[in-house]
């Protein structure tokens, strides 16, 4: 049975659950109870032993904990005596209660999270516990039955359903495993020599764990390879339900659970100081991070690059950023042998924010590092509940030789397959032999159509703010003067208001009101109300003759890094705007040259193809076939 008609199956348990339950509550009930029951199929061949072992030392005062583990096969373990077929119509409560309060503490610590005790109250008021406990008593659930692989696509469909149910949001919780797998792919792909050897240990991280998808990825990928390989699992997660299931699946395969954490990663980093050997993530697209605003910017202001958002914050109505960030912070140096990295993000941390923005900073501090390896686009339609364009950036803290100093883009978007049958918005996935033809055109590392490679600096630019003068004509109007006589700072009005006539420099103006030896300020204002741009005006001048800038009339260019600014100046602005000149003291706060440094990478640029307008012919032709068709159309209609 696949995992989707597997799924439809456990979800028909939610019809027990109509009247008495909201849809939003679905989930929040079945999802324990198959928890329940995989770790039971876990648990079952050894049951017995467990159980003799128990009564045989439970009066000696001894560390169950260390003895338990071992006869149970598992990293866990149950005394109760009950199971799901056993629990009996009547004192149900009372039997469930005793069975998973009998796990051994790092199960029930999954339980809780899932609040069950309380759900295990409300559908014993409803007079349901029993009905739905037993339709989870016969599911077969071994791993050997279904792979952790294929639990947890049924986990996730099940969380899809459930969300969909109650109008919410089921991208949140995970990444379809179709992009799990290429992404983990890429990111493991270049060390796959060094992962063939004996005595292997690698650690893997993600921030945004979910339900563990890219974890569990990175170990089938590596186990795939060798056998012998050790990959040990580390995660965060904010939601409870969900790392719940990420904590059950590792558990079941035999991991250390400490090392999956809850929390808030942004706000609570419970990994504080750890590396790790690889980074997957796939954070939320284009949420906010209000909630978490004050600590992030404590830490940013505080610790600096001694914290993790050190070169800069993204926009508060988008935290992706922050994700990636707060991944390279877990970055081992290269002598070590570095941190591999694979974050899948929208398009707008390629490009949002212009020169001196956070965003723009944190692109620069991640390209004069040279850690960008490649940036992969994928197709549209590839998640449950988005159609947006998605990009995994592929990143790496000690880059091969031949890749140094250099930048991957790689457009696999059209490289997809249908879906018989849409999830949500996915309506695209990719089949084994699409991911390996990316993987392959990334490890070719060569120039085509889809493959494109650039210097680092090649996506930089200096922001040079362009000046022009100040030449203004001045008058005085009813309304210009009501609004300077209601100003803040309002002088002169009497003498301002007998001014009559236009007057086509500043001078002449102020003689006409009788103002004498006016202070900058003063003529800043009476330029604000009482001037309007005219290019035949007489340039303004400051105090020392130099010529004040027109703020209406300020614009910017962006300069390619490494070209000069001067030269690109004399060629792209002079000719269009012979009296302009560059606002030399806009200097970059980290070389202390002219202009700002910004970096943004316009993906489709790059890889825009250049389409030519239909002839008029064939549109007119085109144009007359379908008048054709709708004369022979009313011609029936007609007789």
């Amino acid at each position: 049975m696949d995992q989707q008609t597997f799924a439809n199956k456990i979800w028909s348990v939610a019809d027990l659950l109509l009247g008495d339950f909201k849809q939003a509550e679905y989930g929040r009930i079945i999802l324990p109870f198959m928890v329940l029951r995989r770790l039971e199929c876990v648990l079952e061949p050894t049951r017995e032993s467990v159980l003799e072992q128990y009564e045989a030392v439970k009066d000696q005062g001894l560390d169950l904990d260390l003895i338990l583990p071992g006869i149970a096969g598992c990293t866990f373990y149950t005394t109760s005596k009950f199971t799901l077929s056993t629990l009996g119509a009547t004192n149900t409560k009372q039997n469930l209660e005793d069975y998973i309060s009998k796990f051994s503490s790092n199960v029930r610590q999954v339980f809780e999270q899932f609040s069950f005790s309380s759900w295990i109250g409300k559908l014993e008021e409803a007079n349901l516990l029993y009905l739905v406990s037993n339709e989870f008593k016969d599911l077969e659930l071994h791993p050997s039955v279904v792979s952790n692989y294929e639990m947890g696509l049924v986990f996730e469909h099940l969380i899809r359903k459930f969300a969909e149910a109650s109008n919410d949001t089921a991208g949140e919780f995970y990444t379809p495993r179709d992009v799990v797998r290429l992404a983990t792919t890429l990111v493991f792909s270049t060390d796959q020599e060094a992962l063939s050897g004996e005595g292997i240990v690698r650690t893997i991280y993600d921030c945004a764990a979910g339900t563990g998808g890219f974890l569990s990825s990175g170990i089938e990928l590596v186990g795939e390879w060798n056998t012998n390989a050790t990959i040990i699992p580390y995660a965060q997660e904010l939601n409870p339900e969900t790392h719940a299931i990420c904590v059950a699946d590792k558990l079941i395969q035999g991991y250390d659970t400490r090392n999956i954490k809850f929390g808030n990663t942004l706000s609570n980093d419970l990994l504080s100081g750890e590396t790790f050997n690889y980074c997957l993530a796939n954070p939320p697209f284009g949420v906010d991070w209000k909630k978490v605003q004050k600590p992030v910017n404590d830490e940013h202001r505080v610790k600096g690059y001694a914290g993790r958002f050190g070169p800069g914050l993204p926009r508060v109505s988008d935290g992706s950023m922050l994700f990636l960030l707060h991944l390279l912070s877990k970055r081992k140096p290269p002598e070590e042998g570095g941190t591999r990295i694979g974050i899948v993000l929208s398009g707008s941390p390629l490009f949002n924010g212009g020169a001196g923005s956070g965003e723009s900073e944190i692109r620069r501090w991640i390209l004069e590092n040279d850690w960008l390896e490649a940036l992969v686009a994928l197709p549209t339609d590839m998640f449950y509940n988005t159609g947006i364009s998605t990009y995994i950036w592929v990143l790496s803290t000690n880059k091969e030789e031949h890749r140094k100093g250099l930048v991957q883009l790689i457009d696999a978007s059209k490289i997809s397959t249908p879906m018989r049958k849409n999830l949500g918005s996915k309506r695209k996935w990719l089949n084994d032999e699409q991911i390996t033809e990316t993987a392959r055109i990334h490890d070719a590392f060569e120039e085509s159509d889809v493959s494109k490679i650039f210097e680092t600096e090649q996506f930089g630019y200096r922001r040079i703010t362009v000046e022009r003068p100040l030449q203004l004509k001045f008058s005085v109007t009813p309304e210009n003067i009501e609004s300077w006589a209601n100003s803040k700072n309002a002088e002169y009005v009497d003498e301002l208001s007998k001014v009559s006539g236009e007057y086509l420099d500043i001078d002449s103006f102020l003689k006409a009101a009788g103002i004498k030896k006016p202070s900058a300020a003063l003529i800043k204002n009476i330029c604000k109300f009482f001037g309007k741009h005219y290019p035949d005006a007489k340039v303004i001048c400051d105090a020392k003759g130099n010529p004040l800038p027109d703020p209406d009339l300020r614009d910017y260019e962006n300069v390619p890094l490494g070209e000069d600014i001067d030269e690109y100046f004399e060629r792209e602005v002079i000719p269009h705007v012979p009296d302009a000149w560059i606002d030399t003291a806009k200097k970059d706060h980290k070389d202390g040259l002219v202009g700002i440094v910004g970096y943004e990478i316009n993906f489709n640029r790059y890889f825009y193809e250049y389409v030519p307008p239909r002839s008029l012919e064939d549109i007119d032709a085109d144009l007359e076939a379908v008048e054709n068709a709708i004369a022979e159309l009313l011609k029936k209609v007609t007789r």
